[in-house]
């Protein structure tokens, strides 16, 4: 009970008979355009997204440097002064 082969190119023959080759170009050419797009924000989007948790682990790794660095020096003597 599925479709078969001849019902396909039937409906295929309609489809170009109503539009025509070039509308169904560039239409096809409209699809392909706007799944690249698609795509490419996609990829966009991950790469802003690894972009930005690599700026936090760097802050974080700033920031746990900088606490080492604040727990080591001794606090100096203000009675001298």
């Amino acid at each position: 009970m599925g479709i078969s082969i001849w019902q396909l190119l039937i409906v295929l023959g309609i489809v170009i008979l109503l539009f025509g080759t070039k509308k169904l170009r560039n239409i096809g050419s409209d699809l392909g355009g706007a799944i690249r797009g698609f795509k490419k924000s996609m990829s966009d989007e991950d790469s802003k997204k690894d972009a930005d948790q690599d700026a936090i682990e760097e802050e974080n790794a700033d920031a746990k440097a900088y606490q080492a660095s604040s727990a080591e020096e001794k606090p100096r003597d203000k009675s001298h002064s």
